[in-house]
């Protein structure tokens, strides 16, 4: 049985190619683009989009875990795949596999170089993460002069970038922040270049960095959010690269106001009936239960119909009273309309949870045309 008959995430690599073109215009011709594909690609399918931006043109992909990169190489990608999160535990499998690493602190270094040393491998590509503001993971700017001096004298390692994350570069209120944070990168990443003799990539920019700071492109950006259609910049329409689709699975038409609908009885008869459509999608499908009880509506035929009563764990029920439906029309969850964003909006939290809140469970399909 293909899952596709019940629920898809439809990816538009159309879309995909807007939104890319876009942000590649804000850059100089020279700045390597790396695009993010770590949590799945953000929902959207890691394979399925590391594809895609193979296509497209991208230099670099990145991902959190070692596990992840693993997945993309077995399954064809070639473009050079940097680990954000290396930890110290799967070193070996990141050589097999051609991981270049995100270096935090000289604990990691030095433990990646032992496995290098004792695999008989050298210059091996490496990237050192600076901590500028973020305070998440980095090194610190006191903590640069054992880190050169290491660097110096270790020949089992090449750095091929350096680089940091801003913290708010969407929030025009902390642009001072922002600038403060890009200056000292700047100033930091230079000691390592001095040290070593050679001078590595430099990143920093995030989407939001690449539509409000393009200035500070350096030699290469990070593409994140921005490709899979959210603009951190008022006004500017990126194309929603993806769409969660299904299809109704029944239709009920009921009359009695003593009847309910779903888990604790909270959806309640309309005067005159209620027409309910049920669609395989809940809240293990990335439907979160504070979308039901007509806090959301997704589009039915040209329509939007509001949730009705609880959202449950492999289903929920639409109020579709008034609007054409039958047994398999697709309702979309969520695309053009609504938008991520909206459903974002009315959760109170971000777009990236919606998205990766998408189960592997849930198939996708690219769509080429």
């Amino acid at each position: 049985m293909n899952n596709e008959d019940f629920s898809r995430l439809e990816l538009r690599l159309p879309n995909c190619l807007v939104n890319y073109r876009y942000f590649r215009s804000r850059l100089n011709p020279s700045t390597r683009l790396l695009v993010l594909v770590k949590a799945n690609a953000y929902g959207h399918g890691a394979v399925e989009f590391a594809y895609m931006m193979q296509k497209a043109g991208a230099d670099y992909l990145a991902v959190a875990y070692p596990v992840e990169g693993v997945e993309l190489r077995s399954n064809g990608i070639s473009l050079p795949i940097i680990v954000l999160t290396a930890g110290t535990d799967f070193f070996e499998e990141m050589t097999d596999n051609r991981l270049e690493p995100g270096i935090p602190n000289l604990y990691t270094l030095k433990a990646f170089c032992e496995v290098l040393k004792a695999r008989g491998l050298k210059d091996y590509p490496v990237h050192i993460k600076l901590d500028t503001g973020m305070h998440r993971l980095g090194f610190m700017s006191d903590e640069l002069e054992e880190l050169c001096r290491f660097l110096a004298g270790c020949p089992y390692v090449k750095v091929k970038s350096v680089y940091s994350h801003l913290a708010a570069a969407e929030d025009p209120a902390e642009d001072e922040f922002t600038l403060g944070q890009i200056s000292l990168f700047g100033r930091n990443a230079d000691l390592i270049t001095s040290a070593i003799g050679y001078r590595p990539m430099y990143h920093i920019l995030n989407s939001a960095g690449i539509e409000r700071f393009p200035q500070y492109q350096f030699d290469m950006v990070r593409l994140g959010i921005g490709i899979y259609g959210i603009s951190a910049v008022p006004g500017v329409k990126l194309a929603p690269v993806a769409s969660l689709k299904c299809k109704i699975l029944q239709v009920k038409h009921l009359t009695s106001p003593d009847d309910t609908i779903g888990y604790n009885r909270h959806g309640h008869i309309a005067p005159g009936g209620t027409t309910i459509a049920t669609i395989p999608v809940g809240y293990a499908d990335g439907i979160d239960r504070h979308l039901g009880c007509g806090r959301a509506s997704f589009m039915l035929n040209g329509h939007r119909v509001p949730t009705i009563g609880n959202i449950c764990m492999d289903m929920c029920m639409l109020d579709v009273t008034g609007v054409p439906a039958e047994p398999g029309d697709t309702v979309t969850v969520f695309g053009d309309d609504p938008t991520v964003s909206e459903l974002a909006s009315i959760l109170g939290t971000i777009p990236y949870e919606i998205m990766t809140s998408v189960p592997r469970r849930i198939e996708r399909t690219v769509i080429r045309k």
